[in-house]
């Protein structure tokens, strides 16, 4: 099953890839490995705001999270030209969370990246990853995600 018909099972879809708001690119592509840069979750077309363990729970924080990760795809398939097939292994993500000081279940809402990724690519969606308590995040989200991707030759 493709990537599109398993978002489509799931009841989700790839955002349009976000432009940048600062001085960088969303992904570079070198040496066989994709660099996404930090993405952050849209509902709606507006930013996830929020901070955990503060105004959002565990549960919303992983759903924002999920968010994140269906925009790094989308970053991946503008990037692949559409064609996620190309995917050969998701590296690494680092995940970071907008956290009251005393929050510490950081790793719980990355799950919800990480979970998608394995439900989608499967073995290859694996990967190794951090999960970081921030005190801020760009435009207030609660949850930013960057990731490293190799990729097979077009």
């Amino acid at each position: 099953m493709d990537i599109t018909a398993k978002l489509t099972e799931l009841g989700l879809e790839l955002p349009k890839a976000a432009a940048p708001v600062a001085a960088y690119v969303p992904v570079v592509e070198h040496g066989g490995l994709l660099y996404v840069s930090g993405q952050l979750p849209f509902r709606d077309g507006q930013v996830v705001t929020g901070r955990l363990g503060d105004d959002m729970d565990v549960a919303s924080g992983q759903d924002a999270a999920q968010r994140v990760a269906l925009m790094l795809i989308a970053q991946i398939a503008q990037a692949l030209g559409g064609d996620l097939s190309r995917v050969e292994r998701v590296i690494k993500l680092g995940v970071f969370v907008n956290s009251a000081p005393s929050f510490t279940d950081q790793a719980k809402v990355a799950n919800g990246a990480s979970d998608l990724f394995e439900t989608l690519f499967g073995e290859a969606g694996r990967h190794a990853r951090a999960a970081v308590g921030v005190a801020v995040l760009p435009l207030g989200a609660a949850v930013e995600a960057d990731a490293i991707v190799a990729v097979k030759p077009a």
